[in-house]
């Protein structure tokens, strides 16, 4: 007896982003190796939970495929790329890479509305949350950095930044959240 509720199409995708999400935590991973051994233990901190944060989205996808019957395909990933340059180059790579994870999520979305298969549709709506989270973040730390001076950042402002991030909490505030009195 045949099990499986996804579509053949479904599972390619939903094991596409699997490995995406994966590649995605050996980034942040990557990028805390090089924050640390620059010093910046805070930075390397936040950015090392962020590499774990990534693959609990993997292992959340990879679960959803077995519950629905579905084989998942473990491959190999891509290497990490190139170190950033300096700590705003970080900061941009990290946004621009989770906007295109978002884009991955969305294709999803799109494609399980298309099917209809409105489980899958359903699952992947708390993914849109947390990328719109992930987004949120990391254009706020951006800001940060443009406002110590972007890639002319001084060493106290770094010092500052590192010390922040060590304790930052690792989700962000959304514009559904926010109310006339906690703006």
């Amino acid at each position: 007896m045949n099990t499986n509720r996804l579509s053949p199409t479904l599972t390619t995708a939903l094991n596409e982003q699997m490995t995406k999400e994966a590649h995605a935590s050996q980034i942040y991973l990557s990028y805390a190796a090089w924050a640390d051994n620059l010093g910046y233990g805070g930075i390397a901190n936040f950015l090392f939970r962020h590499a774990q944060e990534e693959r609990n989205h993997m292992m959340k996808i990879l679960e959803y495929i077995l519950k629905r019957g579905a084989e998942v395909k473990v491959v190999a990933i891509p290497a990490p790329p190139a170190n950033p340059k300096n700590m705003q180059n970080c900061f941009e790579k990290v946004f621009e890479h989770e906007v295109d994870n978002t884009n991955a999520i969305y294709k999803l979305v799109k494609m399980s509305f298309t099917e209809e298969d409105w489980a899958t549709w359903n699952f992947m709506q708390w993914f849109v949350k947390e990328q719109t989270e992930e987004e949120t973040l990391a254009l706020s730390l951006l800001d940060k950095i443009k406002i110590a001076g972007g890639k002319n950042i001084d060493s106290n402002s770094l010092y500052s930044l590192d010390r922040d991030l060590q304790i930052t909490p690792d989700d962000a505030t959304l514009a559904q959240d926010v109310t006339a009195e906690n703006p």
